[in-house]
């Protein structure tokens, strides 16, 4: 149904046919060239699409949930797909990611085959049986060998697990699970509740990250400070936010206030992060959560706290873990700076280009393909069993503004080093400008060096 709306519903229309590069507010000890002036294929500024009724008048919350409010696509005039300026010399000049692309979201669309549109409720729930037996097992496993050998190595492999539930109620949430929005709901819940997610609070502040990734004020998830906001944090608050391993445990406290410069909680009906028509969706979810503490809380009483701890509390904290991680590097880290937007230069094809592909090795299959994740930001309605192929019918369209992933080992080790070096360079952003880039605060870092 999604791609049908995107199809069908959706009218273009072309704007003059050129424009100048804008200014990309690049901070100065960035070594990219200007590029020369050259021209461009025009901003569609009306793409925009009729959510929430289905056929036959029937409401369809899958696509209330997945599919973007404003969508600015720019369509391509018969210039080349790889945005690149040759020089006098004949030699080309250096690809600036900031550049409006050379093609709109439709021809992204268009490049992917029909099938990988198509939501299987058979296949989707047979991920959930498999890590649900797997989940179990591992429990069953380390209670029974109960040896200290055996305990880190359930730990890292539970962690594991639960990242894969959330992955599936993240399916859910936006609908790719299965186009019936009461089993989304169900196994959402059950899924998310498990891990101790607000279902529908998560949801909803997932689906404002996907509206407006890239976009410095507005994006909801690991989103830039600007400068201001930035110095105005004490000195403890920024050392925890760019010190590892301090970033990799924020989730839960983001659940419960949000990013600095922003308020509200997930588990709030009043909070600004919901309309009021959503105030019934926040509260099931909250007594849902708050109906997984009780029974967490009634097998440590059953169990004893040291055991629960080592079945449940140990393995929860290597899923913040892999969450942050996973979500922090799909937006930073790229060993070339990538863009952010503010005011008339984001557009939702162009903020959704920023995102990043990476390899997990190993780990892909186990948490469902979501280091594909370029083409899931730009069309969140496929499944994750048909992102690797949409990715690949979509690369030749998207040119140099597709990364590839640096490949992983069996464990993806490599990413480590990448996400140290991302906190140590990306802080704060300028408080000016619609094209910026990262910035580094160099008293941070000597802070950090020196102890």
């Amino acid at each position: 149904m999604a791609s049908w709306v995107l199809s069908e519903c959706c009218a273009l229309r072309p704007l003059p046919s050129s424009f100048s590069r804008p200014s990309s507010g690049l901070p100065p000890v960035a070594s990219l060239k200007p590029l020369r002036r050259r021209p461009l294929p025009s901003p569609a500024s009306g793409l925009g699409c009729s959510l929430g009724l289905g056929l036959g008048g029937r409401r369809e919350w899958t696509l209330r949930v997945s599919a973007p409010l404003v969508v600015q696509p720019l369509e391509n005039d018969s210039e080349s797909l790889e945005p690149s300026v040759n020089r006098d010399d004949g030699k080309e000049e250096a690809f600036d990611p900031g550049m409006p692309p050379p093609f709109g979201l439709a021809e992204i669309r268009a490049a992917i085959p029909k099938h990988c549109w198509v939501k299987d409720p058979w296949r989707s729930m047979s991920y959930v049986v498999h890590d649900v037996a797997v989940v179990f097992a591992l429990a069953a496993a380390a209670a029974y060998l109960d040896n200290w050998i055996v305990w880190p190595l359930y730990w890292i492999a539970q962690g594991t697990m639960f990242w894969a539930f959330f992955v599936l109620g993240h399916d859910c949430g936006h609908g790719s699970f299965s186009n019936n929005p009461k089993l989304n709901s169900v196994v959402g819940h059950l899924l998310h509740s498990s891990i101790l997610v607000p279902y529908h609070g998560w949801r909803i502040s997932h689906r404002t990250h996907h509206q407006n990734h890239g976009h410095v004020e507005n994006d909801e998830s690991w989103h830039p400070l600007p400068e201001k906001l930035f110095k105005s944090l004490d000195s403890s608050t920024r050392k925890l936010r760019f010190t590892l391993p301090f970033p990799m445990f924020a989730y839960p406290f983001y659940l419960w206030q949000r990013s600095p410069g922003k308020s509200g909680s997930h588990f709030h009906p009043s909070s600004d992060l919901f309309v009021p028509s959503e105030k019934k969706d926040v509260i099931t979810s909250s007594v849902c959560w708050g109906a997984m503490a009780v029974i967490l809380a009634g097998l440590t009483y059953l169990m004893g706290p040291i055991q629960m701890l080592k079945l449940y509390g140990v393995p929860y904290w290597i899923f913040v873990v892999w969450l942050d991680l996973v979500t922090y590097l799909h937006h930073h880290g790229h060993e070339e700076k990538l863009p952010w937007y503010r005011g008339k230069e984001w557009s939702y094809l162009r903020g959704g280009l920023t995102t990043t592909d990476r390899d997990y090795g190993w780990i892909n299959n186990i948490h469902h393909d979501i280091g594909t994740h370029a083409i899931h930001h730009l069309f969140p309605q496929i499944p994750h069993y048909h992102l690797i192929e949409a990715t690949k019918a979509a690369k030749p369209v998207l040119g140099k503004y597709y990364r590839e992933p640096a490949k992983s080992g069996p464990f993806p080790l490599h990413l480590f080093q990448i996400l140290s070096r991302s906190l140590k360079h990306d802080h704060y952003v300028s408080d000016t400008g619609d094209i910026i880039y990262y910035q580094t605060d160099t008293q941070l870092n000597s802070a950090s060096d020196a102890k």
